[in-house]
């Protein structure tokens, strides 16, 4: 879209409320994660990055590969990252949007809250709180992810979440805890969850999935289950939920390719490769990050990092007796002195980021020029609220709470082994 007054209008009534509320000067295209969804959705065959932002150089790299791709894409933050990241929920739009405003970036950017994870019933409450304040700081799209309970307690949470999440806001429920190649959701569970929200007017954007997928270093080498996730997104259809794809560093990028044309995905989140490029690690094609014979990570020279900084890294993850899918806690403490870093050590960092994430928007996920679709969207809707794509079907008084509870014991699941399972 090259004509400015097209794009003038775009910022006028794309941004929703609390953006507008925020930064009433700017000149950032922060949209709904529904926006970013029905680009995907009108391109075909593609889905986007959620890039997940744990720290500065990530953020700016992603959003550099995005305006060079002219691709729609969200920054996001699980949760649980929140308390080792220096990027939270109450920060991120802040810093997205001077970012966008000092490189002139104008593709639309949502700003998603990934994983706000719901452990048990007692959680809902503050939750209640919580989440009005993540959307006073920003937020426009969030993960309700209440999948490490049982399948009527999750879907029970994301009921009783919904009256604190704006209407016009992206919204993502979960189903099955990323667990890898053990629990794998099923039709039965996924259609459980999105039958019943459908029941009481909700139409979530996204549903992710354990199709087989890992959070940090992929290591099974099963990796994403394809044809699984296919047929639950083909069974959910008629209820206008896409696909979240969690856990994307590690598969290949055939595999990922075979998402965007066999599942109804639109969202990819990429977090661990993202991290470790930027740092100047050596990893495959996938983004995995390749471990020598010890199991320590392998510093590429003149990349990223400089050898001094990344020395001080691995002497820091030394000292606390942290392995390799434990680097994650680095971005906190070690956050001020990797700002302080010369300013061509930190542009290569930024650089590095910026081109794996090009090459993934334009040569795996196909989101090339859906930042177009995505201020189309806007202009034809003429609001920044999209609407829900789907509309009731199923009937309320079949999806009461006594009757979600007697559901729930003729679901055919299996949830897998226990555990820690956070991103």
């Amino acid at each position: 879209m090259s004509n400015s007054a097209d794009f003038a209008r775009v910022l006028k009534i794309g941004r929703p409320p609390n953006i507008q509320k925020l930064f009433p000067n700017s000149k950032a295209l922060l949209v709904s994660g529904k926006v970013i969804d029905r680009a995907l959705i009108a391109k075909g065959g593609a889905m986007t990055m959620a890039a997940n932002g744990r720290n500065y150089f990530v953020i700016r790299g992603a959003l550099m590969a995005a305006q060079r791709a002219n691709s729609a894409i969200l920054i996001e933050i699980a949760r649980s990252e929140c308390n080792y990241c220096p990027v939270n929920f109450w920060n991120m739009a802040r810093i997205v949007d001077a970012l966008c405003n000092e490189m002139a970036i104008t593709i639309p950017v949502a700003i998603h809250a990934d994983h706000y994870g719901i452990k048990q019933e007692s959680d809902i409450p503050e939750a209640k709180i919580d989440i009005p304040s993540i959307f006073d700081a920003g937020i426009t799209s969030i993960a309700v992810d209440a999948s490490h309970m049982l399948d009527d307690k999750n879907l029970l949470a994301n009921l009783e979440l919904n009256s604190v999440i704006p209407g016009w806001a992206g919204l993502e429920t979960e189903v099955g805890e990323i667990k890898g190649e053990q629990g794998l959701s099923t039709v039965d569970d996924a259609s459980f969850l999105i039958k019943g929200l459908n029941a009481h007017g909700i139409c979530p954007d996204w549903i992710a999935l354990n199709n087989g997928s890992t959070h940090g270093l992929e290591v099974s080498g099963q990796g994403i289950q394809v044809p699984l996730t296919g047929e639950i997104h083909n069974a959910l259809a008629p209820y206008g939920t896409s696909g979240a794809q969690h856990g994307t560093s590690g598969n290949s990028s055939e595999k990922l390719r075979s998402i965007c044309k066999s599942t109804k995905t639109t969202k990819a989140n990429v977090a661990t490769a993202l991290q470790m490029v930027g740092w100047g690690l050596e990893v495959n094609d996938d983004g995995n990050a390749i471990l020598d014979d010890d199991g320590r990570f392998i510093k590429v020279k003149g990349e990223g990092l400089s050898g001094d900084a990344w020395k001080q890294v691995v002497a820091f993850a030394d000292d606390k007796g942290w392995t390799a899918g434990e680097y994650k806690w680095l971005n906190l403490p070690l956050n001020t002195k990797l700002l302080g870093l010369p300013a061509d050590i930190r542009e290569r960092m930024c650089k590095r980021v910026e081109d794996f994430a090009y090459n993934m928007l334009v040569n795996v996920f196909n989101a090339e020029n859906s930042a177009d679709l995505a201020k189309e969207a806007i202009l034809t809707v003429g609001s920044y609220d999209m609407g829900a794509k789907a509309a009731r079907i199923e009937d309320p008084a079949d999806w009461t709470k006594e009757k979600i509870i007697e559901r729930a014991k003729g679901l055919d699941t299996d949830r897998g082994p226990e555990g820690d399972f956070d991103d």
